[in-house]
Formats: structure tokens, sequence, C-alpha cells
């Protein structure tokens, strides 16, 4: 077919406008397409779809029956942003052409040209990847300005996969990596974004728009990025799925970035087989590693047994009483399904936390001067400080940049001390998954993801010291949250990590464990927390 007849089978297709927000502004409705009911916008059911719960599978399975079509889905889940949004402040902003994506995609199925399990998925992107059509602004008012020249390779990635970009979530400003005492989920260009269990509770940082959109259904899978805990956190404290890929499995190109040793994009659902989907897209191969390596598409797909998985259970105590608590219900509950679980202790985690954040003030250095070259505003660090020192709007939440002036004043990644810190801290993240693993004979190590969501707070910032994300994160090994259950109404996840590029195997146990703990259950909004009772 040719290229022009396409584009105007398209434009006939496209039945209702996108009204996209201007940046930094709440997004507005669609307007309803013909033969629409007049059910609420709030509800999770479309076509006899339940947003909740539906896989992709299931998603692509009536598309290619034309039961549903993506134009459909779409301004479900855009008529859910402009009901239920205003109660999280989730999402900064939607893509003025995702209707016209939309449409597209619903041609492709009708010609039997699908692009794949992507196609016509509306996916929402944290606000530090790069789209050349929608600002791209790591939440800072330095970047609000024109939209990057290009898009992330991640993005490209999802669009050659026929994916709608829905829009851009908010997230915790720079990633977190500016205040010594940030408030996670705030950010001066989006604001604060609210757990949707219980509103008065943090969603944890920094893919904080990314996990609560999720946990409220107003994607159907979400892109976060992650240093250290800043996918599985957020995936934990909403209560839903989130991957941090080993490092390398997804390119981190055009994506803002704190350290090109640590950093990763992933890929965030509420469901494993969404998430495993999602990463086969982004990583641009089926797997993981060459060989005999299970597909991705297949991991998640066909959860296996638990029967005869070693299963090393690391169980934080100083997570509180509650936490632990579930975690002895949670190992219960996989021995009762044929796991063995073994209780594990993780060396070297002192070591760790006293070398890993004077590195990565060298790597942030280095690595956002490279990248603020190529955007307007301020081009270096040192523009970016005297940016927030003249700019009280970035100061509303909280006025420190403790961590970028230090940064400023770091020894730069050729000295000789920071080398000599970077490799040892390799060295001993490594060491501490793989010997824990070799010890036991384990398949993977399980942790508490996160505490109960603490109360939002910007006077006195986060109170979210959470130590099972670094091994997996310093080491570059892949690590899973799946939803574990409840402190009271607040969601805990069961964080789950294994060796290097073994994210295929850790999916395909994710959602064994997925499947039996069924913890997942929709948030209630609750303005505040009731009374703090285990479930």
């Amino acid at each position: 077919m040719k290229k022009r007849s396409m584009a105007a089978l398209t434009a006939i297709l496209v039945v209702a406008p996108l009204v996209a927000a201007a940046p930094g502004q709440r997004v507005q409705a669609a307007e309803s397409g013909p033969g629409d009911s007049a059910r609420s916008a709030e509800s999770t059911l479309v076509r006899g779809v339940d947003l909740d719960t539906v896989t992709i599978p299931e998603l692509q399975a009536r598309m290619n029956r034309g039961s549903l079509s993506s134009l459909r889905l779409t301004l479900a889940y855009l008529r859910r942003i402009k009901a239920v949004d205003p109660k999280i402040n989730a999402v900064l902003r939607t893509s003025p052409t995702a209707l016209r994506q939309a449409a597209a995609s619903d041609l492709r199925h009708r010609l039997g040209k699908s692009r794949g399990p992507l196609d016509g998925i509306p996916v929402l992107l944290k606000d530090n990847v790069n789209t050349r059509d929608m600002p791209t602004t790591a939440g800072s008012l330095a970047l609000a300005g024109s939209p990057p020249a290009d898009d992330a390779d991640l993005v490209k990635k999802l669009r050659a996969a026929g994916a709608v970009i829905l829009g851009k979530a908010n997230l915790s400003e720079w990633a977190n990596f500016r205040a010594a005492e940030p408030t996670s989920g705030w950010s001066a260009v989006g604001g604060q974004t609210n757990n949707p269990y219980v509103l008065d509770r943090n969603p944890c940082g920094s893919s904080s728009g990314s996990a609560a959109a999720l946990a409220a259904s107003l994607a159907q899978v979400a892109i976060g990025t992650e240093t250290d805990g800043s996918i599985v956190c957020p995936a934990g404290m909403n209560g839903v799925v989130g991957l941090k890929p080993s490092l390398g499995v997804v390119s981190q190109s055009g994506v803002v970035p704190i350290s090109a040793e640590q950093d990763t994009a992933g890929p965030m659902a509420r469901n494993v087989i969404d998430t495993a989907l999602t990463l086969s897209v982004l990583s641009g191969r089926d797997t993981v590693r060459d060989g005999d390596a299970p597909s991705l598409t297949d991991a998640a797909g066909r959860p296996g047994t638990l029967r005869g998985k070693r299963i090393g259970l690391w169980r934080l105590p100083s997570l509180g009483t509650e936490v632990d608590a579930l975690m002895t219900r949670t190992a219960e509950r996989l021995s009762a399904a044929g796991a063995e679980v073994v209780e594990v202790s993780m060396p070297y985690q002192e070591r760790l936390g006293e070398l890993e954040f004077p590195a990565l003030l060298s790597e942030f250095h280095r690595d956002i001067d490279a990248y603020l070259a190529t955007r307007g505003g301020p081009r270096d660090l040192a523009e970016l400080i005297e940016f927030n020192r003249t700019h009280p709007e970035e100061q509303t939440c909280f006025a420190g940049q403790e961590l970028f002036e230090q940064a400023l004043a770091a020894p730069p990644t050729t000295d000789p001390e920071y080398l000599a810190m970077r490799a040892e801290l390799t060295d001993l993240s490594r060491r501490s998954i793989d010997e824990v693993m070799a010890a036991h004979d384990l398949d993977a190590i399980a942790s508490p993801a996160n505490p109960p969501a603490w109360t939002t707070d910007c006077a006195r910032g986060d109170n979210d010291v959470i130590p099972s994300s670094t091994p997996a994160a310093v080491a570059g090994y892949p690590s899973l949250s799946v939803p574990a259950g409840f402190v009271g109404e607040l969601p805990v996840g069961l964080l789950l990590m294994a060796g290097d590029r073994q994210d295929a195997e850790l999916l395909s146990l994710g959602a064994a464990v997925e499947h039996r703990l069924g913890a997942w259950r929709a948030p209630g909004y609750l303005p505040s927390a009731p009374s703090r009772t285990s479930r």
C-alpha cells in the first residue's frame, strides 16, 4: 500500500481529537467518539474488558478478532486520565498524536500486518526519556522548553513495534538526585504525585508517576528508570510489577542520566507477562542471552511451577515488624507451593553503602554535562545549579540542591581514587549475589521491596532507607518487584534478584510467584490511612 493511501485511511479512522496539555499542566480529555456509551469515565470496563486485570495477550486477541480497537482502548485510558489523575497527579501530559497512533495500529490489525505484542498498546513514559514530539524535563523547569531533537533509542523501538506513546509521567525531579532530603514524587514541573492506595502517602521515587499511573489503570504499561531502587521501590509501594533489567539490556541513549555504570530503563506493568513482553521490545530481542536462554515472551506467558525452586530470603527486619511478618507469610506460601526457602544474609552491604554515593557523584557530573550539551537551557551542571538558585519555583517543596553541589566538586572519573571505588563496588556487589546464590544453590534471592508508604511531607523529606535494591543495582544484575501483600491498606512488594543476564529466568520465576501469591488489588484512593493492621 502506498504511503499516501495509508495516511488517508489513517486520517479517516481518527474520529476524536486529543487536546494535549501545555508543558507542566494537567492533561485534558479526548472528546467522545461515535458509538461510545455514557458510562463513567472512571470505569475500568471497555467493551467487556476490565483494564485493571486484562493482559496484553488478551488485548491482542481481541484486536485481532476485531472486538476491540486500539482507538477505543486509547480513548478509555485518556478518559481515565481525565477523571482519575486529578487524585494522584501522575500524568504530566498526553501525546497530541496518541489517537492517530492508535488508528494506524487498527489499520495494521485489519490488514493482518500487526507488528507484534505491543502494537496498539498504550504506554506511558517517565519524563526523563527523550521524545521528539513532547517536552522531556526530568521534572525540572530548566528543561521545560523545546522537546529534544530526537527520540530516545527505547522510544524508537516502542514506535517501531507499534506501541501507542500515550504521554509522559511525573517523576521525582532529576530522578531524586538533587537534594540531600528530597520528597519522592515531587517535581517543579508536575508537582506532587500521590499514592493511589492512600493519597497522603508517598509513591516512592523516582519512577513515581509511572508506578502510580499503572496502579490507577491510566495506561497498560509504563517505562521507568533506575539507578538504585527507582523502578522496584515505586512498583512495590504502588502494588504493581517493575523490572530493573540487567545493565545494557535496554539502551540508555536519550535518557537523562545519573550514572552510566548503573542507569537503566525498564518496564513496569500490573502483571509479569506485560512486563516481559515490553522488555522483549525494549531490548530489541526475545531473549537477553544467546544459546539456551528462555524466551522473554514465553518466560511469563507460561508461568512454571515453584516446585524444586530454591529461593533465598533476605529479611531486612529494619523495614519493620509488619513487613517482616508479611515476608514470613510469603515464605510459607511459596514453600507450600513446593519451593525451598532458605534464609540468607547479604555480605559486603556496609562497604557498598560507603562507596556507592561518592562514585555516583563523579559519574553524575560527567554524564549530566554530556546530556545537557544536547539540550536547550543550562549547558552544564554549573549552569543548572545557577538556574535553580534563580528560579523560586524550583524551591517550592524543598530548596536544597546539595547533591548537585557535591557532584560539581567531586573528583573526575579519571581520578585513580574514583576508579578504585567503582572497581571495588562492581566486585563486591557481584560477589554479594554470586556467592550467596552459589553457597545455597539458589534460583533467586528475595527480600521486601519497600516498607509501607510514608506520609508525604515536603518539610521532612523522605523516610526511605531501603537497602534491598542496592546489590542488583550496583552489580548491574536484574531485579523484579511483584506484589506480595499489604500492611493495612498499603502495598508491599517482594523483590527478586538473580545473576547477570538472567532476566528471562527471573521473569519466569516472578510469574510463578505472582500466580501463587495473588496479591494484587485495585487502589481505594483513601484520603488517609486507617489504623495499621497487617493482611
